[in-house]
């Protein structure tokens, strides 16, 4: 076999086995070349190579692109120009562009002035975050900080920037293109306050950023966040403490008490806030804070009780409940719920429910021990409040003055919260006394009022609209449906006081809802100059249950 397959080796190959490039025999390839033409692509004798270009991405951005220079028009596939943005406030543009995919949203202006080597992009991170923990810490929305962030990295000249906000976490990715390397950046909340001084003066900031004709560079933005950082709040601690004192005094007439109801509310509030206080100071989580602070009104207006004078204790207990129902928690959770941010707002609901359990706890404690002591509550005087319609206007207004100086408000905007607070318990009076429509849905509109005029008033002043509700909700913030929950409960009367819970539940929703609702109807309505459908806001679409 080893013989056979040597002779076949040997066998001469047909022509058909020869390659058509392979020379014929005797020729020489150097004789083919010199016979050959050439081409006239050729590099010719003695030229020196040309070195080949990089091979590119089709993604990457053309050499003689520019951002800086590209169409002030963009039309994207929904086939409104977006150029029409510019002529609403930042924070429609803002919010409208959170709303669209990445790949159609329109290049950024470079409203500040760049530098040579382009904008520092760690820098402007940093920068962004430190608004955005400001912004979040003192109770802003979550989707109102997402805008503000987005507001301050375009301003600078970043595309493709992505902020997410969370109940104690902030975030933004910032990618240069389609195939670039993202640079991401986070900044957790540890510490949250309610100074709504130091969240206008924040909302200033990122109005003078977003502004082309104010030239704010990244060192100048700096040393103003430096400066608010380190401001004082405007009102003294013993301000505040008297201040809760009114509130609770003031709420107390609202729902039927006196002169010496007023007292007792007063003292009442301001050793429960005094208490919290030096809790606060202890290290005591703030769940124990409210406990502590529920249970000076209740033992006051216990006492009463116990003493046999002809006065509403009720009222007493009713006061400071008001002075502690987290209604401005409450509202900032239903938001972040309406507006598709549904991790904020179950941490934030989550809160609230905390908050209320430690209220809930505060006071049963002291009416239980009421009870062992003989204390005949009566719980049918809750719910006769005598309609004092002047009165109660007043008392209306002074609690909503209070609740903004407790709110750290800017003393410009503490007259027209408290007119817009008037408004409300007006409203509510004249739907649920004069009208007997239910308290639900009288709530409801009165807050749908709070909201309209609220965000107006933040529109004509460039400022968070936080400042123009929150204060003006307390009147109608349901204090006397729960403390009447939990004397049914205290008396043993499970099913009841679960209703009467529930009740108050529904009417914190309906404040929430209301305000939300009003809110977005002044957005809905409002017509900018100059502007079409395009500034407006793109809402999320249904899932259609899946």
């Amino acid at each position: 076999m080893a013989e056979a397959d040597g002779a076949q080796d040997k066998k001469p190959q047909s022509d058909e086995a020869h390659s058509a490039f392979t020379p014929p025999p005797g020729m020489e390839p150097e004789a083919l070349e010199e016979d050959q033409p050439t081409s006239e692509f050729a590099r010719p004798a003695g030229a020196e190579p040309v070195s080949a270009e990089p091979e590119g991405s089709a993604f990457a951005t053309p050499a003689t692109y520019s951002a800086q220079h590209s169409p002030p028009a963009y039309t994207p596939g929904q086939g409104f120009p977006v150029a029409l943005l510019k002529e609403s406030p930042w924070q429609d543009r803002m919010r409208t562009m959170l709303r669209m995919p990445v790949d159609v949203r329109p290049v950024p202006d470079l409203v500040q002035r760049p530098t040579e080597a382009g904008p520092p992009v760690g820098r402007v991170l940093d920068l962004t975050l430190r608004i955005g923990e400001l912004l979040l810490a003192g109770g802003e929305g979550a989707e109102d900080v997402e805008a503000a962030m987005f507001a301050v990295a375009r301003s600078y000249g970043l595309d493709r920037c992505e902020p997410t906000v969370t109940f104690t976490m902030l975030s933004i990715t910032h990618q240069p293109t389609l195939v670039g390397d993202p640079v991401s950046a986070s900044r957790t909340v540890r510490r949250r306050g309610t100074d709504y001084n130091r969240l206008a003066a924040v909302f200033r900031l990122v109005d003078d950023i977003s502004n082309a004709e104010i030239d704010v560079s990244l060192e100048e933005a700096y040393r103003r966040l430096a400066e608010i950082r380190r401001n004082r709040h405007p009102y003294p601690g013993w301000m505040l403490t008297a201040c809760a004192g009114l509130l609770a005094g003031a709420a107390s007439t609202l729902v039927g008490g006196g002169t010496l109801v007023f007292i007792a509310a007063a003292l009442g509030a301001v050793l429960g806030d005094r208490l919290a206080w030096l809790c606060a100071g202890r290290g005591l989580p703030e769940f124990y804070q409210f406990v502590v602070a529920a249970m000076p009104p209740a033992a006051i207006g216990v006492a009463l009780n116990m003493t046999g004078i002809d006065v509403k204790a009720s009222a007493v207990i009713t006061g400071g409940l008001f002075a502690l129902l987290p209604g401005r928690a409450l509202v900032a959770a239903v938001q972040d719920g309406l507006t598709g941010y549904y991790i904020t707002a179950s941490a934030r609901l989550l809160e609230v429910m905390y908050l209320f359990i430690g209220i809930i706890m505060g006071v049963l404690v002291v009416l239980y021990l009421g009870l062992q002591f003989d204390s005949s509550p009566r719980p049918e005087e809750v719910l006769q409040i005598t309609q004092r319609p002047l009165i109660q206007i007043a008392a209306s207004m002074v609690l909503v003055f209070t609740f903004a100086i407790l709110l750290q408000q800017e003393r410009s905007t503490v007259w027209i919260v408290t007119l817009n607070g008037g408004v409300a318990w007006v409203t509510f009076g004249a739907l649920h006394y004069a009208g007997e429509i239910p308290p639900v849905p009288s709530t409801a509109i009165a807050a749908g009022l709070v909201g309209l005029f609220g965000q107006l008033f933040s529109r004509y002043r460039f400022a968070s609209a936080l400042p123009f509700t929150t204060a003006a909700i307390g009147p109608l913030l349901p204090g006397s449906a729960t403390y009447y929950g939990l004397l049914l409960i205290a008396e043993n009367r499970l099913n009841e006081g679960l209703g009467s819970l529930t009740n108050a539940a529904a009417i914190a929703l309906a404040i929430a809802i209301g305000v939300n609702l009003g809110s977005e109807t002044s957005r809905l309505f409002m017509r900018i100059p100059g502007a079409a459908s395009a500034a407006k806001r793109r809402a999320a679409k249904r899932t259609r249950g899946f």
